[in-house]
């Protein structure tokens, strides 16, 4: 009996555990947020499938220096919106304001860079100053508000669950097909690779057979030069001195002094 009641204390005390552990996490998950200066551009690079709707919404909050925390920005500070596809090609750039919403579609598949920045030149109450800006990008059919569709289609709980199991197929199948793009891309890249490195070893060996012939030469002809001196050198031996030479009418002659 006292083993049971052991094994349930334990139970409880792991259950209150986790939920702390839970409302801990709850607790400290906040939106994604970052700070710019004056004149500064922040960048953030997203993986989109093509034929992709994208939505952005943000808002910014102007640092005060007497309360020492982020206010709400005023009206005439505003945000510039800078979208490229991974060809480099500008999909959207547009002036926005303090708070505000961009779109876009993606065509290309690939990593589309978007650059937020302030019109900090214009405001002189921002100049030196640092803004918090409150970023969320949705993508594919995170971007649809399924209430707004259901009120303004007046469809029924079981027909809006089919609209979003459609949008979420169609979503899957982009994301198969952009994944299939990168494999064709990579093994395109692997392939060239391959080809390069197979070339560059041909070169390298072509350039020793080379390199090996030149020496082959080279020191034959430095072998074959100096043979020629030797064989000359021993043609002509020296005359001893103090040795009779025959003399062409056949008398004899002695060298020396």
């Amino acid at each position: 009996m006292a083993g049971v009641w052991a094994r349930r204390l334990r139970a409880a005390m792991w259950h209150r555990a986790l939920l702390l552990l839970l409302w801990l996490a709850l607790a400290s998950v906040q939106g994604l947020y970052f700070h710019i200066g004056e004149t500064e551009k922040r960048c953030f690079i997203e993986e989109i499938p093509d034929e992709t709707m994208v939505i952005g919404n943000y808002r910014t909050q102007l640092w005060d220096k007497q309360t020492e925390t982020f206010l709400p920005s005023t009206p005439g500070l505003g945000m510039h919106v800078e979208v490229k596809d991974p060809d480099g090609k500008v999909v959207l750039s547009r002036q926005y304001g303090s708070e505000g919403r961009f779109t876009f579609t993606s065509h290309t598949p690939g990593d589309h860079q978007i650059c937020l920045h302030s019109n900090s030149t214009r405001m002189t109450i921002f100049a030196g100053g640092k803004l918090r800006v409150h970023l969320d990008i949705q993508v594919g059919e995170h971007t649809n508000n399924y209430p707004e569709i259901a009120a303004k289609d007046k469809l029924t709980e079981l027909q809006l669950r089919a609209r979003q199991l459609l949008d979420q197929v169609e979503q899957i199948q982009k994301e198969q097909n952009y994944q299939r793009y990168r494999e064709e891309r990579f093994r395109m890249t692997s392939e060239s690779t391959n080809q390069r490195v197979l070339w560059w070893s041909i070169a390298q060996t072509v350039i020793l057979i080379l390199t090996g012939i030149w020496q082959m030469r080279h020191l034959k002809s430095f072998f074959e030069a100096k043979k020629l001196v030797g064989n000359r050198r021993r043609s002509e031996p020296p005359l001893p001195r103090n040795q009779d030479r025959p003399d062409p009418v056949g008398n004899r002659t002695r060298s020396g002094p």
